[in-house]
């Protein structure tokens, strides 16, 4: 599993400063500790972790440049329990999938990345455009309904039933299935 499979985290460093940012930062509190349960999971099992991130205009900085700067937000207390660790990935896409525009499938295929497990920030958005384009590019998906996060509840369960449905993503949450399992049959 760990030569196949990598865990994405998406869109988790962010300023949350717009419009709608304070319902998303109150949904997003509820996925925290599944996503970090994931990457302790991951750690261990050798699976690589990739965080996503918006680049927020910031097309000069770097990755810890882009990450001061979203803990000035009011997402930063999320931002404190989801830093990246010196070994995690960090790729800075300018739209929504993680995909356009960025290095992601290159590192995916020098990772020999087979399997996907989508994990983030808007579920309805970021996660979905990811998980479409992964799914494009004959990606595995395991995208955990514990682990993302609209700002509105519903938007967040359609996102998921398109997952599942046109994607055939398994999205069964961390509690129902562990991190080995969650490619062997699918759901």
């Amino acid at each position: 599993m760990a030569d196949h499979t990598a865990l994405l985290i998406i869109d988790m460093i962010n300023k949350m400063d717009f419009d709608g940012g304070e319902d998303l930062l109150e949904q997003s509190r509820e996925i925290v500790n599944p996503i970090n349960e994931l990457r302790r999971q991951a750690k261990q099992a050798g699976v690589p972790v990739i965080y996503v991130n918006d680049n927020f205009g910031l097309w000069q900085d770097n990755a810890d440049e882009l990450i001061a700067e979203c803990r000035r937000g009011p997402g930063a207390s999320i931002i404190k329990e989801v830093m990246p660790a010196d070994d995690d990935y960090f790729i800075i896409k300018p739209k929504h999938s993680g995909f356009f525009g960025t290095q992601l499938s290159i590192l995916l295929e020098q990772l020999e990345v087979k399997n996907l497990i989508l994990t983030g920030v808007a579920g309805d958005i970021c996660v979905l455009f990811t998980a479409n384009d992964a799914y494009m590019r004959d990606f595995i998906l395991w995208v955990p309904k514990d682990t993302i996060a609209s700002e509105k509840v519903e938007d967040n369960n359609n996102a998921l039933q398109i997952i599942k449905r046109s994607l055939f993503a398994n999205i069964q949450s961390t509690t129902e299935i562990s991190m080995k399992d969650a490619f062997k049959n699918g759901e």
